[in-house]
């Protein structure tokens, strides 16, 4: 049954928000030299019960509106086909997913009373827009949107926290954090783009078309590039922070796979995960770019 519940919160997506927390704390002790271990434990746990609650949502919405039942799901798309195999109810699901909203809620509300007005405003967005995310958000277009904000706010909220400061270097870290999280949902969507389309939904590739969407790619990974290069360039990150270019080989390799075979299901799938991968392992090299000057 653990099995079955890791399943539909999709731990492998989790990282990303891991990545992202991990960020605004490296990025905050290059900059200040401190760190709060408790504070920085209950951010971890108030942004994964988020995350989850997102993605259990999404997976009892998706299943409610019959997208599950119409998709060919594969390791990175389509749904956990946790609910269309009958694994678990339905209502358990919905439940576990306010369960986590309410819990990220609460661990939110202590930073509330402790930080202020910003964090309140952080985390009503957050609740918000995760109730209603498989709803109205993905119904309007603003998916990806949602996604890149959200992890700018987790980069930008998790420095806040710890330095009671919004700067410069706070906003570009979220930038690339962001970008890097909506790359991976704008290129699981196109194999769920005839599912989603026929049940009303409204993705990047559903609103451009296929063949238009595949341009757009290199969009989300070049947001992520030239805000590394402006902070280099004007110092506000340390110039290590390049490394994160050597994901490069990574994003070209995903990008032009998606190019030769985004009407192939199959034939994408190994580029979803290069893609996956390119996000990942930039966040790692970004994060690892802010603790190499202080370990020298």
């Amino acid at each position: 049954m653990l099995s079955v519940w890791l399943r539909v919160i999709r731990v492998r997506f989790l990282l990303a928000s891991v990545i992202a927390v991990s960020v605004g704390l490296s990025l905050n002790w290059w900059q200040n030299s401190s760190f709060d271990a408790f504070d920085a434990v209950l951010t971890f746990a108030g942004v994964m019960a988020l995350h989850a609650s997102v993605d259990l949502l999404n997976d009892f919405w998706d299943f409610k509106r019959g997208i599950d039942t119409k998709t060919k799901r594969t390791k990175l798309s389509g749904g956990t086909g946790v609910l269309p195999e009958g694994l678990l109810k339905p209502s358990s699901v919905y439940r576990a997913g306010v369960a986590f909203l309410i819990i990220g809620a609460v661990i939110g509300g202590y930073f509330v009373f402790t930080d202020g007005f910003t964090i309140a405003i952080i985390l009503g967005f957050a609740i918000l827009s995760i109730y209603f995310y498989s709803t109205k958000i993905v119904d309007s277009g603003l998916g990806e949107f949602f996604v890149a904000v959200k992890g700018s706010m987790i980069v930008i909220g998790t420095i806040f926290i710890q330095s009671g400061q919004i700067t410069v270097e706070s906003i570009l870290a979220g930038i690339v954090v962001g970008s890097l999280s909506s790359l991976v949902l704008f290129i699981v969507s196109f194999p769920d783009h005839d599912a989603d389309k026929s049940k009303g939904r409204k993705t990047l590739v559903i609103m451009v078309g296929k063949e238009n969407a595949v341009k757009l790619f290199w969009i989300f990974p070049l947001i992520s590039y030239c805000a590394i290069m402006i902070g280099v360039i004007f110092q506000f990150f340390p110039i290590i922070t390049l490394i994160s270019f050597l994901s490069v080989p990574l994003m070209i390799k995903s990008g032009l796979g998606l190019q030769r075979n985004y009407n192939s299901i199959d034939d994408l799938v190994p580029y979803m995960s290069s893609t996956l991968m390119f996000s990942r392992i930039t966040g790692v090299l970004f994060v690892i770019s802010f603790l190499v000057p202080l370990i020298n």
